[in-house]
């Protein structure tokens, strides 16, 4: 697994070699409806998420167009989700992808079925790197209740550059049985068989391995469009079939830097016009210029219809650089639709009304009533939330022409009146967890820290954060989050902010204030940070997303002054005793040695050696009212447990890997807490509870509840027996009980 080390939002440049493909093996396709792992036990859990708000990048909006209320949406790296419109509701559909199967969350492009409403396709694949598993197409006949699924020996990009173009899936608008699926390094793929075999067609242009390949695919009629998102600007990037056999490129196409990428695009059908928005960059980031035109299908007829060109500048002199992402028709008004613009930083990006066509347009910006109060973290600190940004995904209700959504970079908004304006959100979750806390007393039994969005105080689990992200300072992404053992009212975070890199919690994590200073080092390259027992001391490591390490620096007055451990392992997690604020501990992962202090981290000195090393992943954990009882994670080394301070370790027999561990109440007659692991006694790898010190364990999770890559954190409630925490890559906070 490689995603744990990146930003959730980390856009990697193609580097798989790939081409043109005449023909695409594929695997026999699978089953989804119930799979269960041979001789797992899995005892009667209730899955539930602990609600943030979306938080994440929805990179594309789907409404049925025969079926009213019925809508879909995609996101990068969290699955794709159905609307229930009776429970007003997302309903997640890819949660039962699992751990050998990470990086088929992120969802690349989305297809209904206008003629028959319960088909649902879905092409996945997060990334197209070397080190990524291939694509897959999922096909349902229940509107994504159970799946088959069909492996492609090609790549996809779900969080790469060009992930709110699109569709690049598309059933054919002649024959139901047929489906296009458009690649970014391997060209056109078709199926005649409903999804179940794949194979490569021509197509005009060549695919390259680093390019965008084919951005789109839209049905005007009978006829089907492809965008293309490697043209330099003066070639074609436009294509359409009329036949389904043999495409060539729309003739008058515009050219130039602002119609360099076709982004999206949609078909009135009244008025017979394709509407097409442009940028200079596939976006999300990087877009500068950008364009909207429509073209008249019925002679061919090119006219620009852009509402604003970018380039000007704002009030403040800042210079008004966007483009354009997503678009949609009124399938009830003709010449009725709306754009979007992306990337517009200075003035803010907007969503634009036609109702003539691309004559005249109307910026809903403008009037917008913006009520986040059911998300109040949507403000990011500030007084008030922006309107938007990385707006790609634009749906146009076909039986409501007053309901538009759009996504931004943390949420769906909605409108019913096309002035007051909610995030559409609930169900939907796409947080990157990093660090889980369940303190011991107090209001919140969670705290978690995340991707994007910082710290987050949790009152209620079934209920957004009302403080928001936490704030004095605010941090993009959160990179350590500890409570003092004996002193839970004490809480430090640390992580990536504007004005700050770490901040203190005397009253549990409701309300902060920045240490008064900090390393110089803490800008560049914040890292995981301890607090002792007490409270009294602060161990602060630091590491660049690059892989460099640097110097840990201890504080013992709360964060004023803050003096180098020349003796500390570099990049290593501090972990401090629960019981003995002398002690702290460390893994050094380059050497597998495990380090100690027993002076409040003045001095570290190495204890146990020769342990597995080379993975910056594994982890270390203390187990709660025990000193020096340490449990070390090893992946697929297994399972390590010290109970003299980490001199020796002893390895787990009962498990075959370990990912992340962590703790929680007791079972009733136990004197040890009970201990939660991600990780896998045989071959299952998935989430697993023992109450007996590891000596036996029962999975908690089933099938359907896996959420891909899970082996960042998890946590036990320590005042709620059988409660866990676990951390996902994409779909937030995942807490089960027993049902």
């Amino acid at each position: 697994m490689r995603t744990s080390h990146l930003s959730r939002r980390a856009v990697l440049a193609g580097t798989a070699a790939a081409a043109a493909l005449t023909s695409v093996p594929f695997l026999p396709a699978r089953s989804y409806a119930a799979e269960s792992a041979p001789g797992a036990a899995t005892p009667a859990y209730r899955w539930r998420t602990a609600v943030m708000g979306g938080t994440g990048f929805v990179t594309g909006v789907l409404f049925h167009p025969s079926v009213r209320g019925l809508a879909y949406a995609r996101t990068d790296i969290g699955g794709a989700y159905r609307w229930d419109d009776r429970t007003d509701r997302w309903i997640p559909l890819t949660d039962h992808i699992g751990w050998d199967d990470w990086n088929l969350l992120g969802v690349e492009a989305m297809a209904v079925d206008p003629a028959h409403p319960n088909r649902l396709y879905l092409s996945l694949g997060t990334y197209a790197q070397s080190w990524a598993g291939n694509g897959a197409v999922l096909r349902s006949e229940d509107r994504g209740a159970t799946w088959k699924r069909t492996d492609l020996s090609v790549k996809l990009g779900a969080n790469e550059d060009g992930r709110g173009c699109g569709e690049r899936l598309l059933v054919d608008p002649r024959d139901s049985d047929t489906l296009w699926l458009g690649t970014r390094h391997d060209g056109l793929l078709k199926s005649t068989d409903r999804g179940a075999t794949w194979k490569a067609v021509s197509f005009p242009a060549a695919p390259s391995a680093t390019g965008q390949g084919i951005t789109l695919l839209v049905a005007a009629g009978r006829t089907v469009y492809a965008g293309w998102g490697d043209s330099d600007g003066t070639s074609a990037n436009l294509y359409r079939t009329v036949d389904g056999t043999t495409w060539k490129a729309v003739p008058g196409q515009p050219e130039g830097t602002a119609a360099k990428v076709p982004v999206r695009a949609a078909y009135d059908r009244w008025t017979s016009h394709l509407y097409v928005t442009y940028a200079n960059a596939p976006g999300p980031n990087g877009q500068s210029d950008g364009s909207v035109h429509k073209l008249c299908t019925l002679n061919g007829k090119w006219t620009e219809v852009t509402p604003v060109k970018p380039g000007g500048t704002t009030t403040d002199g800042s210079a008004d650089t966007f483009g354009y992402g997503g678009v949609a028709v009124d399938a009830r008004r003709p010449g009725t639709l709306v754009v979007s613009t992306n990337n517009r930083w200075a003035a803010v990006d907007t969503v634009f009304r036609s109702t003539n066509g691309g004559r005249t347009w109307t910026s809903l910006k403008d009037k917008a009533v913006l009520d986040v109060s059911e998300t109040p973290f949507l403000t990011f600190g500030a007084d008030k939330p922006k309107f938007g940004w990385w707006i790609q995904a634009v749906g146009l209700d076909p039986f409501d022409s007053r309901h538009v959504v759009y996504g931004t970079g943390a949420t769906l908004y909605g409108t019913r009146d096309l002035k007051h304006w909610a995030p559409q959100i609930r169900g939907l979750e796409e947080t990157s967890v990093r660090q889980l806390i369940s303190p011991p007393t107090g209001e919140a039994h969670l705290i978690s820290g995340n991707g994007d969005i910082g710290v987050m105080y949790h009152e209620r689990l079934t209920a957004s954060p009302s403080r928001g992200m936490a704030s004095n300072p605010v941090f993009g992404s959160a990179t350590g989050l500890a409570q003092a053992a004996a002193k839970p009212a004490y809480v430090v975070r640390s992580g990536w902010g504007d004005h700050g890199n770490g901040a203190y919690s005397n009253d549990g994590g409701k309300t902060w204030a920045p240490f008064k200073a900090q390393p110089a080092i803490a800008k560049d390259a914040p890292g995981p940070i301890a607090a002792n027992a007490d409270g009294g001391v602060l161990l602060w490591s630091f590491s660049h997303w690059d892989g460099t390490k640097y110097p840990a620096h201890r504080s013992a007055d709360n964060g004023a002054t803050w003096t180098e451990i020349a003796s500390y392992p570099k990049g290593a997690a501090p972990v401090a005793d629960p019981v003995d604020p002398k002690r702290f501990y460390a893994f050094d992962t380059t050497t597998g040695t495990l380090h100690a202090s027993t002076d409040g981290g003045l001095t570290f000195t190495a204890r146990a050696t020769g342990l597995n090393s080379g993975d910056t992943e594994f982890q270390l954990a203390a187990a709660p009212g025990r000193s020096g009882d340490l449990w070390l994670s090893l992946k697929g080394n297994g399972l390590y447990r010290s109970t003299d301070g980490g001199a020796t370790f002893t390895k787990v027999g009962s498990c075959r890997a370990s990912y992340t561990l962590g703790f929680g109440k007791a079972a009733r007659g136990a004197s040890y807490p009970a201990v939660y692991m991600v990780g896998s006694t045989e071959t299952i790898t998935a989430v697993y509870r023992s109450d007996d010190e590891a000596k036996s364990w029962v999975r908690v999770n089933d099938d359907q509840h896996q959420w891909g890559w899970i082996g960042a954190a998890i946590t036990g409630d320590p005042r709620v027996y059988g409660r866990v925490y676990v951390a996902t890559n994409g779909r937030g906070v995942q807490y089960g009980e027993p049902a």
